[in-house]
């Protein structure tokens, strides 16, 4: 995998989480990464506790780990230091920043041809909210992400990561690639404009779907799914554990394994949908009685699982076995997902 990306050079110049998580994801692949810091840093070096130490040796935050593996890091002044940066700049196969839109031009003028440029902003290089700034989290409160997240009855609940931020950096380094490739086929560089605003519209996916055909909002449902049922955590007698019946095979499945009579009006998804108290209700009295490993056990072909504490998570056999946290530098730190065979 690390030798794909060979002989590509990214000039580095974001900060935070979505730009720094795309050229991590190109580091990995291969391409030479130099990360551009003011003299005091990527703000997330002080974003802590918890602090550990860093790829340096100095101490850092652990969020600045998340993100900024496999790269070589220069610190610049880039008001004073606009020449070596324009000769960095000219050097590289491709430049990934997230100033505010027009920033970098001014500071450095007119980028070359050849040079592929992926601008990173809250809201895009036009409209009306251009020059707006955002952190996930006002993204997420704009986007109608977080009025779909939570319990019914509760307030408004962010995702638990800063979800828009990942889901861009991905998008931003996919579409690197593309533009990369389509250097390779044409010889014609690209300027790639992705927004957090555009990628959190576009995952809300068929929230957003059911919003258009429906007219009607969706709603915040907890754990539950507004397409499926049963779809949700249940609290067994040890801990939260998940259900989630994808098809009416499905659900004839679990009424053998839960001993649930079946009932004809709960035989289609759309039946369950319009009896779903009544279904949810039942088999939470179920799952009550037994431990998450004995459900796991009894639920054999049916998506479940147990709701993990992230240290569960990263000690589970799966993640040990895919080697899912590895060491860069000395230091812990989560692998890259990318596999190729």
């Amino acid at each position: 995998m690390s030798g794909i990306l060979n002989g590509i050079k990214i000039v580095d110049l974001s900060r935070i989480l979505a730009g720094p998580l795309c050229t991590q994801m190109l580091s990995d692949l291969g391409a030479e990464v130099i990360k551009i810091e003011a003299p005091w840093g990527d703000d997330t070096r002080k974003w802590g506790p918890p602090f550990t130490t860093g790829f340096d040796g100095e101490e850092v935050a652990a969020y600045f780990l998340s993100c900024n593996r496999g790269k070589q890091i220069q610190t610049m002044n880039l008001k004073q230091q606009t020449d070596e940066l324009r000769e960095l700049i000219d050097s590289a196969d491709v430049v990934v920043e997230n100033f505010k839109p027009g920033t970098l031009q001014r500071i450095v003028g007119d980028l070359p041809d050849d040079v592929i440029l992926c601008s990173i902003s809250a809201y895009g290089q036009d409209g009306p909210r251009r020059d707006e700034p955002g952190y996930d989290i006002a993204l997420q409160a704009r986007s109608g992400i977080m009025s779909i997240t939570g319990d019914s009855d509760g307030s408004p609940a962010k995702v638990g990561v800063a979800w828009i931020d990942v889901i861009t950096g991905l998008n931003a380094s996919n579409a690197i690639l593309a533009a990369l490739f389509h250097k390779m086929k044409t010889g014609e560089s690209q300027n790639i404009d992705i927004s957090l605003w555009d990628c959190a519209i576009a995952a809300l996916v068929n929230q957003a779907h059911n919003a258009l055909a429906s007219g009607k909002d969706p709603h915040r449902m907890g754990s539950a799914h507004p397409n499926l049922v049963p779809y949700r955590a249940f609290q067994a007698n040890d801990g939260w554990f998940v259900i989630g019946v994808g098809s009416d095979q499905q659900w004839e499945n679990l009424c053998e394994y839960l001993n649930i009579e079946q009932n004809p009006d709960w035989a289609t998804n759309a039946g369950r949908i319009a009896n779903r108290e009544v279904i949810e209700s039942m088999v939470g009295k179920i799952v009550a009685k037994h431990k998450r490993n004995e459900l796991e056990e009894l639920l054999k072909g049916i998506p479940c699982a147990p709701v993990n504490t992230i240290t569960e998570a990263l000690n589970d056999k799966q993640s040990v076995a895919r080697e899912l946290v590895t060491q860069y530098n000395g230091v812990e730190v989560l692998a890259s997902p990318l596999r190729f065979y």
